[in-house]
């Protein structure tokens, strides 16, 4: 067995898996009969090498192929074709990266876990019967989130506070008054001072100050935004949420769903994504106003210059499944 601390800079070889077996026997017997081959794997980095991978196995057998990448985001007929006519040649560095990340996950990974397990097993008697205890490079920093966060929970000692609040009610319009101070901790102070507010039979406002308060508008759906959303107010995983999106997706209903962009390009015919949902029963009257006074997006400042944020594509009113129309 390698010795944990040569894990980093010994040799790599890389070679389909079994699963894969047929895939790649497909890839080949094809390849030798066929002059062009075009990519049309997902456009982001993952993607770009995995259209490295067959285009490597295809051209074991037919080193004369003609390769071609075809750039879309969405599943619908009219980025298809202006894929198809729009072809382009496959990025070499973004299938770089991807093999450099996983060049260090796999050593990182290796190393750290062989190491930590024998530490570990011959350091806590509870551990010894443990065959592996792993190591991840992008789960432990994740790990140790969670952890300060279980931490500030188990240590958190609760403090009996009391506070006072006065409301008001007239023309069947509730106005609540919160208090400067918040709350006390002392219960006696508290009720002085509530027995004070009792005895006097008015208020008087002494004071009125009014602050203009803006709400902006979201910024265009990047993948991260859309799992918190998707959470807080549809109470899905962020698993379940991506699954649905990612079904939407295949369905042609709307654009890839995990990008990091939340900003259009200029190049983006907003109109033509809007017009077609105004007849929703829903969504159409918003729709309308956003064509009434022109789409003009708030738009962010993140881009992996792969996908564009999350948009419907094609209108539909006839999901059948309810939490597929919810989002």
């Amino acid at each position: 067995r390698t010795p944990y601390e040569k894990l980093f800079d010994a040799p790599l070889e890389r070679k389909p898996g079994k699963n894969f077996k047929g895939i790649v026997d497909a890839l080949k017997r094809l390849a030798r009969t066929c002059q062009y081959l075009v990519i049309w794997t997902d456009c982001d980095r993952e993607g770009e090498n995995i259209g490295f991978e067959i285009i490597n196995t295809c051209k074991k057998e037919n080193n004369s192929l003609r390769i071609s990448r075809a750039k879309f985001s969405d599943l619908n007929e009219k980025s298809i074709i202006s894929a198809c006519r729009n072809l382009k040649e496959p990025n070499i560095n973004m299938s770089w990266a991807v093999e450099a990340r996983q060049e260090l996950d796999l050593r990182i990974g290796c190393a750290f876990s062989r190491m930590q397990t024998n530490y570990l097993r011959n350091s806590v008697p509870k551990l010894h019967d443990l065959k592996l205890i792993s190591y991840g490079p992008c789960q432990f920093p994740t790990l140790g989130f969670v952890v300060e966060r279980y931490n500030e929970i188990k240590n958190f000692l609760p403090e009996t506070f009391w506070k006072i609040i006065v409301k008001y009610l007239r023309n069947k319009i509730d106005v609540n008054f919160t208090w400067d101070r918040n709350h006390l901790f002392d219960e006696l102070s508290c009720q002085v001072i509530y027995e004070s507010c009792m005895d006097s039979k008015e208020a008087t406002v002494i004071f009125m100050d009014k602050k203009p308060k803006s709400k902006y508008r979201p910024q265009p759906l990047y993948t991260v935004e859309f799992e918190k959303l998707a959470t807080k107010y549809l109470k899905l995983t962020s698993k379940q949420a991506m699954t649905i999106a990612e079904k939407l997706y295949s369905q042609g209903f709307i654009s890839y769903p995990r990008t990091e962009t939340n900003m259009f390009s200029s190049a983006t015919n907003l109109v033509e994504l809007i017009q077609p949902q105004i007849s929703h029963p829903k969504w159409g009257e918003f729709a309308r106003k956003v064509l009434q006074s022109g789409p003009n997006p708030r738009n962010g400042n993140k881009t992996d210059n792969a996908h564009p944020p999350i948009h419907p594509v094609k209108y539909t009113n006839e999901l059948k499944v309810l939490i597929k129309s919810r989002i």
